[in-house]
């Protein structure tokens, strides 16, 4: 199983929000790359940014940051949050992220993320599938629309997505085990998607319960930042 850390950025600063609730913000560290630079040392080779004020501004904000840790590690990075535009996108591409992930366009703008897939290939464009109460979350998860997570994962896994990146909301941030019960189904339901688990980690046993039911990857941050797990302890996957 793929060990990706998590950066969220807001004002260009490492944070974590608690089950994504801006007014429950706690910012790690003020150099993002600090942070991304010490992933690296550990040896892990993929990063997840999340461009929390993009989420809220529906543009990307934060491709400074990202244009750094992808021009100073080896780092394969997937970029999210505020991409809602072909410009955006290609910002996102040009700064050096090598795939995007989309959610709320992918809800709120089919067409666009159609486009998408089909100009960059299956491979670079993740699908970002937040869940509360099995309805997809948009909007940096303020909103909840009518979309069942299966019906919209099935609807792009027919479109040509290979990845998909699950949170369940109600474990975000919360350090208390991540959506076993839904990532099983999801690759029960879709067996040839790499469903990707994000949300709730809060130790190592997490981590191994996720590979043993067969994730493909799985999103770690605040439980890293938190020290419940050590960086050389994630050497192991």
């Amino acid at each position: 199983m793929l060990i990706i850390p998590a950066i969220d950025v807001i004002d260009g600063k490492c944070v974590r929000l608690t089950q994504g609730d801006y007014s429950q913000q706690k910012t790690y560290n003020e150099h993002p790359l600090e942070v991304a630079k010490a992933f690296e040392a550990a040896g892990l080779t993929h990063l997840h940014i999340v461009d929390l004020d993009g989420a809220r501004a529906k543009h990307i904000v934060n491709y400074k940051v990202l244009e750094k840790l992808a021009t100073q590690t080896q780092l394969k990075i997937d970029f999210g949050g505020g991409l809602k535009s072909d410009k955006d996108i290609y910002i996102a591409f040009e700064s050096g992220a090598q795939q995007v992930t989309g959610g709320t366009i992918a809800v709120k703008n089919p067409e666009t993320f159609t486009g998408w897939i089909e100009k960059y290939g299956g491979e670079k464009i993740i699908l970002g599938a937040d869940v509360k109460e099995r309805k997809i979350a948009t909007q940096g998860w303020e909103e909840t629309s009518e979309f069942d997570i299966l019906e919209f994962i099935e609807r792009y896994q027919q479109k040509g997505i290979q990845s998909v990146i699950c949170t369940d909301i109600a474990k975000d941030g919360m350090l208390a085990g991540a959506a076993n019960d839904l990532y099983e189904e999801l690759i029960d339901h879709f067996p040839k998607l790499k469903i990707i688990a994000s949300g709730g980690v809060s130790g190592l046993e997490d981590l191994e319960k996720l590979a043993e039911i067969g994730c493909y990857g799985a999103i770690v941050g605040k439980a890293i930042y938190e020290n419940r797990i050590a960086l050389k302890d994630l050497q192991k996957f």
